[in-house]
């Protein structure tokens, strides 16, 4: 059946669909921005002198990788960009203070930060190196670890803390501003200064005679993003999953990296073994928090929660993408093998002296949480897989991700 209308209410009527859109426009653009946290101070990642104080010419100014990988991503999504500079040693406590919504410069996935927010799933691959001057460019990476060398390294970030950890006999210097450490090696107040794979081309091309030395890291890079918004993490996860598949991701990195230095990392396969090395680099806390409270490392009934909750979370993760859920065995194997893994270095760890260095993290208030956030990632990223795999059933050499 037909229902005719006058010409005079269809216009009337067209007119408030017109003004209505017009008005949910205007309420979109007045929304919350999403405030994102950036230093500003770390190529190829993020960079922008910007002014002090003046947040919008900070944003303005910015560039790097993760700017454009942001402001893309945004754009798709409707939303507006705020970018709030952090300084790398306030950047834990600026995300739990709810300064911003997310933060990307590089942000090196590390336990004690899987502690306060939730990682996307990487974006991007790097390493830890020296840079030396060209004379002291066929020593040992270990002849540096020495007294008498100076280190510089930036204050306050993932690098402060590899460094201080592979080389605890050289003096170390943090510097407080990532764009002056490569001046401590030109100047000759440093016999080495420590940047990443990434960051190093820049500052080779900034300085003539220098070499660099390494990587002794390996070390992925993601978005972190506040704990309690899970809503926008599995938005941003979805997004980079299906960005790496179109491409958008890797022209995103030739414009900004070495395209030869990096691989895909946001593909499900390569998200797993992230996600599930960063769920293993919780396992000391985790051992150093059964120490202090005499709990044993193995629990047959807490793995069995562990192992059904999984499973549901799998099943969520596959009802809200309205797929069919991986074999319900395959994903108990696949999380009882990280189970056992858990198990294993938490053993290693308790078989040496406690470490004064690890975070004293909380086994119920902060540990299993994050654990948690983890846990629910890998789920989605199992049903990613699974739903690549129907999409794409041709026999394959399997890939070096697989588990």
């Amino acid at each position: 059946m037909v229902i005719w209308f006058p010409r005079e209410r269809a216009k009337r009527w067209a007119a408030t669909a017109v003004a209505l859109l017009a008005g949910l426009l205007a309420v979109a653009a007045q929304a919350d921005p999403l405030r994102v946290g950036t230093s500003g101070d770390y190529s190829p990642f993020s960079s922008g002198a910007g002014s002090p104080g003046d947040a919008e010419a900070f944003g303005r100014e910015l560039h790097g990788f993760d700017i454009d990988l942001i402001r893309t991503f945004a754009r798709e999504t409707g939303r507006r960009v705020e970018f709030v500079r952090f300084r790398w040693p306030q950047l834990s406590a600026d995300l739990a203070d709810d300064r911003f919504d997310l933060a990307v410069s590089g942000v090196t996935v590390r336990a004690d930060r899987s502690l306060v927010g939730r990682f996307s799933v990487p974006v991007a691959r790097s390493g830890a190196v020296l840079l030396v001057r060209a004379g002291d460019g066929e020593r040992a990476i270990e002849t540096f670890d020495a007294p008498g060398v100076t280190l510089a390294v930036n204050q306050g970030g993932h690098l402060e803390r590899v460094t201080r950890a592979h080389f605890p006999r050289a003096s170390i210097r943090p510097i407080e501003r990532n764009r002056d450490v490569l001046n401590e090696l030109v100047s000759g107040r440093a016999q080495a200064v420590v940047t990443d794979t990434l960051e190093a081309p820049h500052w080779l091309g900034a300085a003539e005679g220098l070499k660099a030395l390494g990587p002794f890291t390996r070390d992925d890079k993601a978005a972190l993003i506040r704990a309690d918004l899970p809503t926008l993490a599995h938005e941003l996860d979805a997004w980079l999953l299906a960005r790496e598949r179109d491409g958008t991701l890797a022209q995103l990195r030739a414009r900004h990296f070495d395209a030869s230095s990096q691989a895909p990392t946001a593909t499900p396969d390569a998200a797993l073994v992230a996600a599930s090395n960063e769920r293993l680099a919780l396992m000391p806390l985790v051992a150093e928090a059964k120490r202090r409270s005499g709990a044993p490392v193995e629990d047959r009934v807490r793995e069995a929660r562990v192992l059904a909750s999984a499973r549901a979370s799998v099943g969520r993760a596959a009802k809200e993408r309205g797929v069919p859920p991986p074999d319900a065995a395959e994903v108990t194997v696949f999380f009882q093998s990280r189970i056992e893994e858990a198990k294993r270095v938490q053993r290693e760890v308790l078989a040496q002296p406690a470490d004064p260095n690890r975070p004293n993290a909380d086994l119920a208030e902060a540990i299993r949480p994050a654990l948690i956030r983890i846990g629910d990632r890998i789920a989605m990223l199992l049903v990613a897989r699974e739903v690549e795999r129907r999409e794409d059933p041709v026999d394959r050499p399997q890939r070096s991700g697989d588990q």
